[in-house]
């Protein structure tokens, strides 16, 4: 199939479109449209045909190079390890027809240090979309595959509605805090990971409530857990496992610079300040906890413009947030 360009708004780089790829097969479809009585299951109905209507094609994406991480290395100190593997199978995609293949990957790490933010960066760099399935809200396994149609208020699971509804073959797929899933006596809400971890099973995924299958083989996954041991080790094996370490005071400086440097860029009113942050402000910054970096900053920007000045102050952050101990990056 001819290969097309497109380059993501969402990307800090140029990504090629290496293929377009089918992630389910129309005749399938057809098949449980044409078994439908002619009432009821008008949700299903619907589904059918807007998965019809849309086609089954759906972009494949991967660098055209090697990219030049530098900046994500800068942006996620503390990731260099991940970041070295996600290269590795970059690698290993150039020079041939072959899709980009990452092993799914484990982030073992406290709360804040920036996992999550850390997967949204992989899928700017990879040029494709993000979904995040945060399992510490999951009271049934039926969220990741779906639940039966059989059921009121039924519907598809997010690996479907990823897939089907979203633009590619390839998303990042981030299931949240993996250790927190609810397991009851009728539900387990990794059930649907067993097979969906693994790429041969993957490639014909059935979602309880379309019950068609769909390639899931080329999902990207990255799973976030604060805690290893609540996780079965079947699930465990099928990962690349990464220990995340709080950031170092040199490292959360650099941290708190290259966010300050971020938000002047991404406003146009960022003009009015200068390029660097005073030292004694990324001293402090170092030591706000992390979800409450980035809005620290908002406030200081914010108080710097009503003083009319150009440089930040450590006056103009919020004084709530001192003394409180640094913890990591926001997620």
């Amino acid at each position: 199939m001819e290969s097309r360009s497109l380059v993501p708004h969402t990307s800090a780089f140029r990504l090629p479109i290496a293929n377009m790829r089918n992630v389910f097969l129309p005749d399938d479809v057809e098949r449980k449209l044409a078994k439908l009585p002619e009432r009821d299951h008008e949700s299903l109905r619907s589904m059918y045909q807007r998965m019809l209507e849309r086609g089954p094609e759906r972009f494949q994406v991967k660098p055209s190079g090697v990219p030049d991480m530098g900046a994500l290395y800068d942006l996620l100190p503390n990731f260099h390890d991940v970041l070295d593997d996600v290269k590795r199978h970059v690698a290993l995609s150039q020079d041939c027809p072959d899709g980009l293949e990452v092993t799914p990957i484990l982030l073992l790490g406290q709360p804040g240090i920036g996992k999550t933010h850390f997967a949204k960066k992989l899928a700017d760099l990879l040029g494709t979309g993000m979904n995040l399935v945060p399992m510490s809200s999951m009271t049934a396994g039926w969220l990741l595959s779906g639940s039966s149609s059989q059921w009121k208020g039924a519907k598809p699971g997010k690996v479907f509605e990823a897939l089907v509804d979203g633009q590619y073959a390839n998303p990042v797929i981030v299931v949240d805090e993996i250790d927190k899933a609810a397991c009851d006596a009728q539900y387990d809400p990794l059930g649907a990971l067993y097979g969906l971890l693994e790429h041969d099973t993957a490639g014909s995924f059935t979602d309880e409530f379309a019950e068609v299958p769909i390639d899931a083989s080329q999902v990207i996954w990255i799973t976030t857990a604060n805690d290893p041991r609540s996780i079965p080790d079947p699930i465990l094996n099928r990962m690349n496992v990464f220990e995340i370490a709080t950031p170092t005071p040199e490292q959360a400086r650099a941290i708190a610079r290259n966010l300050y440097q971020s938000i002047r860029k991404d406003h146009s009113w960022g003009k009015h300040f200068a390029a660097e942050p005073h030292s004694d402000v990324l001293d402090y910054l170092a030591e706000v906890p992390p979800r409450e970096m980035r809005r620290a900053l908002m406030t200081g920007f914010g108080n710097a413009r009503l003083a009319r000045r150009e440089e930040m102050l450590v006056d103009d952050l919020p004084k709530s947030a001192q003394g409180k101990g640094k913890i990591g990056f926001l997620q």
